[in-house]
């Protein structure tokens, strides 16, 4: 299919930014990120698919792009971009920043139960109280015998 520079050149740079595209299986109609046919997103995609520069996932009726290192490689050359501008897909998200102490100051404790009143019970050094019978109730063969 031929699609103009102008087109390929807006889909390869959308596909560079995000390092993902997504694309619904219509042929009618205009692709709902890029003003432009969603038939010339999907052939641009599948031409970069069978050359091994993207990845091509399809799920309810829509086609998943995602960027391999040979296809950031090939745009970044095709778009002359230096080696410096990495896909969003490819950037490290920033952690926030905690406070040395740890949690912050008045932040509310996360709920972990009654943990604190559990152990009292958990002690390994008293051995376990002569009172407790454990009872198994069942049917057939693991009845409850009669006492």
């Amino acid at each position: 299919m031929i699609i103009s520079k102008q087109n390929r050149r807006t889909i390869y740079e959308s596909l560079f930014k995000e390092g993902v595209m997504v694309a619904p299986k219509d042929f009618e109609v205009k692709h709902p990120e890029l003003d432009l046919p969603n038939l010339e997103v999907i052939k641009a995609c599948q031409s970069l698919t069978s050359r091994g520069y993207v990845h091509t996932q399809f799920s309810w009726q829509w086609y998943f792009y995602t960027l391999t290192n040979e296809g950031l490689e090939y745009l970044r050359e095709y778009l002359h971009l230096p080696a410096e501008i990495v896909p969003a897909t490819h950037k490290r998200p920033a952690r926030p920043q905690r406070p040395i102490g740890g949690a912050r100051e008045g932040a509310p404790r996360p709920f972990r139960g009654d943990r604190e009143g559990d152990r009292e019970y958990r002690k390994k050094d008293a051995p376990p109280s002569g009172e407790y019978r454990p009872r198994f109730g069942g049917v057939g063969r693991g009845a409850p015998r009669a006492e």
